[in-house]
Parts: C-alpha cells; sequence; structure tokens
C-alpha cells in the first residue's frame, strides 16, 4: 500500500529509529504551520512496510518528543493499520513558535526542512505575539499624524483623537511610538525612490525624485501619480487598417506591484521600496523576500500573506488594498513568471516594455501635470514666492518645496539671487 508523497504537513520515516530526524520534522511544520504529521513504518515514498512495537516503543516515543522538541509539546499518538502492517501516527499542533529540535531551529520547504538564520528566527519570535514592526520603538518619539487623520476623515471616518493612535496600532506596549507609526507620521526620515536611467542599465542617470519625509501612504500615492505620467502609448495601424494603441505599460500591473511593494517590503530594516525605471523596463523593488512560512506557489496563486499586518488592515480602510490577492495574478496574467526575481533579500516585480522609450520622449515626459502648472507660474511670474504657488495649487508649501527641488534636479529651473530677492530662471 502506498500512502502517497511527504510534503509541508506530512513525514514519513521507516522506523523509530529514525526518531532524532523526524524531530526536526515535526519542528520545522510546526514553525511553518502550526502542526505536524509523522508516520513511522513508511517509506520514504509513501510505501508501507510496518513498524515493530514493543513494550516502551510508544512510551520512548513520546519521551523523545517531549524532551527534544522546545517549548514543550504533547504529541496525539496513534497505531494504525494498513495491509495488516502496523504504522505509528504521531500528530501534533502548536502556536509558540520558534520551536526547536535539539537546540536546532527549522522550517518546512515542500519536503524539506532547512534551518533558520537569526534574523528569521528573530521574526518568528516576534511573529508569535504580533509582527515585527509594531514591537520595534520608533527613534523618533515626536511624530504627529495630521495627513494619516485626514485620510481617515475623506473615507468617511469619524476621528477620536484620544483614541486613534492606540486604535490603529502606532504603540508599543510600553506607550511609546513603533515603527509603524513612524512611517505613517507626517515627517519621518524614509525616502521613497524614483530612479530614471537613460538606458538599459544603470550606467547614465537621467535624475532621481525623492518621494518621502512623510506619511508613507501620501508618498506611495505621490510616487505612483509620477509615474503614470511618464506612461505614453504607440499607435499603430493593424492588417485592416485599423488604430491599434499599446502603451508604454500596464497602469493596473503597476498599481499593484507598487502598492504591494509598499505594503510588504519588511520596514522593521527601514530600507523603502524602489522603483527603477530603465529604457526598456520599470522595476519594483521591495527589501526582504518572502515571509518565512510562505512558499512560492501560495505567492503565484495570489494567498495574501502579509508581513505587516496592521499596516494592511489601515490600508485597506483606506483603500489602497484589497484582501482578494488579485494582485499577484493580474501581474502574471499579463506579464508572466518571468516579471518577478524573489531571493532572500528582495522582491522585484519587472514590468517590461512592448517598445523602447524614445530618446525624445525621455525629454518631453520628464514632468508631471503638477510640476508643469508650476513651470507655467513661474514663467508668468519668475518671482513669485513659495506660499503664493502653494494658495494657486492649493497644496502644502512643503510640497511646493519639494517640487521646486525636483525641477532643479531636472534642470529644469535655477534660483538666480538671494532667496528674499532673487528669481526662478526657467531653462
Amino acid at each position: 500500500m502506498n500512502l502517497g508523497i511527504e510534503d509541508e504537513f506530512v513525514e514519513f520515516k521507516k522506523t523509530t529509529g529514525q526518531t532524532s530526524r523526524a524531530l526536526e520534522a515535526i519542528v520545522a511544520m510546526l514553525n511553518k504551520h502550526g502542526k505536524a504529521k509523522v508516520l513511522f513504518g513508511v517509506e520514504d515514498n509513501g510505501d508501507v512496510v510496518g513498524q515493530t512495537i514493543g513494550n516502551k516503543t510508544i512510551t520512548d516515543l513520546s519521551s523523545a518528543i517531549s524532551l527534544g522538541i522546545k517549548p514543550t509539546i504533547i504529541p496525539t499518538i496513534k497505531v494504525e493499520i494498513y495491509d495488516n502492517k502496523t504504522v505509528i501516527v504521531v500528530e501534533v499542533e502548536g502556536n509558540n513558535k520558534p520551536y526547536s529540535a535539539n537546540g536546532n531551529y527549522l522550517i518546512r520547504s515542500g519536503n524539506e526542512n532547512k534551518k533558520i538564520e537569526p534574523d528569521i528566527l528573530k521574526e518568528l519570535i516576534y511573529g508569535s505575539g504580533g509582527e515585527l514592526m509594531v514591537n520595534i520603538e520608533s527613534m523618533n518619539q515626536d511624530l504627529t499624524f495630521r495627513d494619516l487623520k485626514q485620510l481617515y476623515i475623506l473615507k468617511g471616518f469619524t476621528i477620536n483623537d484620544d483614541t486613534f493612535i492606540r486604535n490603529l496600532g502606532l504603540l508599543c506596549k510600553n506607550g511609546k511610538y513603533n515603527l509603524l507609526a513612524e512611517i505613517l507620521a507626517d515627517n519621518n526620515d524614509l525616502s521613497i525612490k524614483v530612479v530614471r536611467f537613460k538606458g538599459l542599465d544603470k550606467t547614465e542617470l537621467l535624475f532621481r525624485n525623492e518621494y518621502g519625509y512623510k506619511c508613507l501612504l501620501i508618498a506611495l500615492e505621490q510616487a505612483l501619480n509620477y509615474v503614470y505620467s511618464l506612461n505614453e502609448t504607440r499607435v499603430d495601424l493593424d492588417d485592416k487598417i485599423r488604430r491599434v494603441e499599446t502603451p508604454l505599460f500596464d497602469n493596473n500591473c503597476l498599481r499593484e506591484a507598487w502598492i504591494n511593494a509598499c505594503l510588504h517590503t519588511k520596514w522593521s530594516k527601514m530600507i523603502p521600496p524602489a522603483i527603477y525605471i530603465y529604457q526598456d523596463r520599470i522595476e519594483i523593488i521591495s527589501y526582504g523576500g518572502l515571509a518565512v512560512d510562505y512558499n512560492l506557489d501560495e505567492f503565484y496563486l495570489g494567498i495574501s500573506h502579509p508581513i505587516n499586518k496592521q499596516l494592511q488592515k489601515i490600508m485597506g480602510q483606506l483603500g489602497f488594498v484589497e484582501q482578494t490577492g488579485h494582485g499577484i495574478p493580474t501581474i502574471l496574467k499579463k506579464y508572466g513568471k518571468e516579471a518577478f526575481t524573489i531571493t532572500n533579500n528582495n522582491l522585484i516585480v519587472t514590468l517590461k516594455f512592448p517598445f523602447m522609450i524614445s530618446s525624445s520622449s525621455l525629454d518631453l515626459n520628464d514632468l508631471n501635470e503638477q510640476q508643469k502648472d508650476i513651470l507655467n507660474l513661474i514663467k508668468l511670474n519668475p518671482s513669485i514666492k513659495v506660499k503664493d504657488i502653494a494658495k494657486l495649487m492649493k497644496l502644502s508649501e512643503s510640497r511646493i518645496n519639494e517640487m521646486i527641488r525636483e525641477l532643479k534636479d531636472l534642470n529644469k529651473i535655477i534660483r538666480v539671487g538671494a532667496n528674499k530677492n532673487g528669481y526662478y530662471k526657467v531653462l
């Protein structure tokens, strides 16, 4: 009789003489899924060969599991008969991860048990009592949340200033602001970068825009809107002389990739996601790779497995994400599995262009609509003040100052003279 194959939930062992290896399989499965099943008397290929049972076999097995696995677990041990052959079935459940077998920490991947690196172990430890970013204190405790509150108000939520911060999970257990609070605060030290290169590699930098030092949700939308503005459409005629329009990239796929990058980056490392634009592709980069208890099959199926659960909750309330898991399948359908590069440290989504960005488009599409509006206002009045631009465009002065810096970096304007009596010159 054959019982099938080993997987992430089931391990076969020929005899109880392999108990030490069985313990490794148990902790690896517990650390991955919180439950494990081991059958003694079964070959690796699933063939039932039977297990001899003596007076102390079950007792010794139970003792080995209790003593060899930490934290201690209590197994359920049964004896079953398959084709007149005896099989010992051990089943355990537990969520007090991470578990170790004889001092070794392991994680299940397919039918293999892999040792866990120290940083992954730390993630599992925090994961058993809440996600990592909500348990680490922010280095900056002087935080405000005006923009975040405004986002909630615009979505129709009623804000209670006395409970707002605690209800959103922005505090550690000791009452101090955590990393989640820092990335959602009005001011922080994080900068999201959109970098554009002239060719197919990083040899020649065209410009770099930074959308940061502010609430992550504001910055991610600003970065996204900027990249949207770079999209161009090629118009062709098919064999029936019909107009065929081909965009440089799919806006929906870009949004899904970028939102996922911002959500699933391991913010505990405080390395923000980034967007790199080349002549033939866009790369959306997030730090940290897949979650420790998440495999590629689950990833490609679109099964939601957030690294930052509280951030996902907030982004869901504000309409940035849905928990339908359709983002990855959407990108797969349009760009295929080759769009994804996954390592231990990074997850890169590559959206390849159907045609090369032309040299002229590199010059014509450098600016988004707001930047163009600022240029027009400066052309009309080179001595215009930042506060007047902010009032006319209905934006904050800090946002106008940021865009003026961007225009300077793009060599679109220069400042002539002192701040008080000088003026801007359009190049």
